[in-house]
């Protein structure tokens, strides 16, 4: 008895031995990859509808013949002071609802980067809202082990030999009702005024609706004016009489002091982030070295 149950016990043994190799034999290369993928890129955060990776694996999939591309959602100026090689650039402030004309192919496997990792976060989650499928978001330039290539420009030997010197720059971040506008900044002592202030701590305007042509809302504090007569353009950011801030969605001619411009919001868009009505708004600065 004892030696037939040892020998039905072997051969359930063997069974389950053998339908263990075959199961895993039977996985694909392809197969394989995704699982190491999956395991090491996945967010806990599935909602947001991306995949994100480090740095290390978005090496190694830049490395692969798959009709891939590397996005850039910094500004303009970011990424003409260096980027990675064959990114293309979408600024963050420049995705709202529709496809941007760079990525046509919504099951194109894109790979998305900023600065530090927070606007590659915020464009990886637009992006797939849009349905595009395969977004993968890797951080920030700044912790890329590989190489970054500049734009060439003409340098004079002073140029040169103060290379390695970085100045720092910044731009003016608003937020309202979910969204987010990147502003550069005047030359004048009134923004320099404000970038002094916003760098101590943001504010938190209320702010509501004038004209159907702008957004007015009370600051906190009096900065100095420059006023000129101006005609405003859609994302023009004003302070008005010293102790008032303006962003404007549509043209108006008045004396004001410019402080600072979204170059790249259209009249849709503004009004849409804004609203008809009151809307409390977030203004902030965010420094690149």
């Amino acid at each position: 008895m004892r030696s037939a149950l040892k020998a039905i016990f072997a051969v359930f043994a063997l069974s389950f031995l053998l339908a263990v190799i075959f199961a895993g034999c039977g996985k694909t290369v392809d197969d394989q990859i995704i699982d190491n993928t999956e395991n090491i890129s996945e967010t806990s955060d599935m909602k947001s509808g991306y995949v994100q990776i480090d740095a290390e694996t978005a090496m190694e999939m830049m490395e692969r013949d798959d009709g891939h591309i590397i996005v850039d959602v910094r500004r303009e100026d970011e990424y003409h002071d260096g980027h990675i090689p064959g990114a293309v650039l979408i600024p963050n402030e420049s995705i709202t609802d529709e496809m941007p004309a760079l990525l046509p192919d919504p099951d194109q496997i894109i790979l998305i980067y900023c600065r530090s990792g927070r606007r590659s976060k915020e464009a990886a989650a637009k992006l797939a809202d849009m349905g595009y499928k395969n977004v993968y978001e890797f951080g920030g330039i700044i912790d890329w082990p590989g190489e970054i290539v500049k734009e060439e420009t003409a340098e004079t030997e002073t140029d040169e030999e103060n290379s390695d010197v970085v100045i720092p720059s910044c731009v003016l971040v608003i937020k309202a009702n979910g969204k987010t506008f990147y502003a550069n900044f005047e030359e004048n002592s009134s923004a320099q005024a404000f970038i002094d202030k916003l760098s101590v701590e943001p504010i938190i305007v209320e702010m509501h609706d004038y004209g159907n042509f702008e957004k007015v809302g009370p600051l906190p504090w009096d900065l100095p004016r420059n006023d000129t007569s101006i005609t405003t353009r859609p994302g023009d950011v004003i302070l008005y009489q010293g102790d008032q801030i303006t962003v404007y969605y549509d043209e108006n001619s008045w004396t004001f002091t410019k402080l600072a411009s979204i170059g790249s919001a259209t009249r849709e868009a503004l009004i849409e982030a804004f609203g008809s009505g009151d809307v409390t708004v977030t203004f902030s600065v965010e420094w690149s070295e």
